[in-house]
């Protein structure tokens, strides 16, 4: 039985498919790219998920009651209830994808750069990193400033030898 929503227009949800871990190379752009596409199928999904047993719950509602009426009205006579065991059976696997696309996201947010580091640590590494960013910079400066007195070396040879 498929799925009744799906993460994107052409591609049902899996609810055998273990979340997708992330590859270790992936930086952290990547990583937060992921997890916002994994949050907004999340969302998509829960409005999936409460949409499908809008219309297909078996109503509780007296069909004479107010309630009734206007949701009967309101969606235009879109209610159509799916027999119990069916209903029941989708409500699982609807809780399941969501569990699944949850999971999901806790694995991206674990792999994200800091988890599990104090401040800290984190403030002292990115000292670490700004003095070798500095030292990294001050070399290529040097590296311009001899380049510079390397072009002009050339430049008064080339010139010598034109004299000649």
């Amino acid at each position: 039985m498929s799925s009744p929503h799906t993460t994107n227009a052409s591609q049902p949800v899996d609810p055998t498919a273990a979340p997708a871990a992330p590859s270790s190379s992936a930086n952290a752009p990547d990583l937060l790219t992921q997890l916002q596409t994994a949050l907004d199928q999340f969302t998509l999904q829960c409005f999936s998920s409460l949409r499908y047993i809008h219309l297909h719950h078996d109503s509780a509602v007296p069909e004479n009651s107010t309630y009734s009426k206007m949701a009967h009205e309101g969606d235009k006579g879109w209610i159509q209830p799916d027999e119990e065991e069916v209903f029941k059976q989708r409500q699982t696997e609807l809780a399941r994808d969501l569990v699944l696309k949850v999971k999901q996201i806790e694995t991206l947010i674990a792999t994200l750069p800091g988890i599990g580091i104090s401040q800290e640590a984190q403030e002292e590494r990115l000292k670490e990193l700004q003095a070798r960013l500095q030292e990294a910079e001050k070399e290529r400066i040097e590296a311009v400033k001899e380049r510079e007195r390397a072009r002009e070396r050339l430049e008064s040879i080339v010139v010598g030898l034109r004299r000649v």
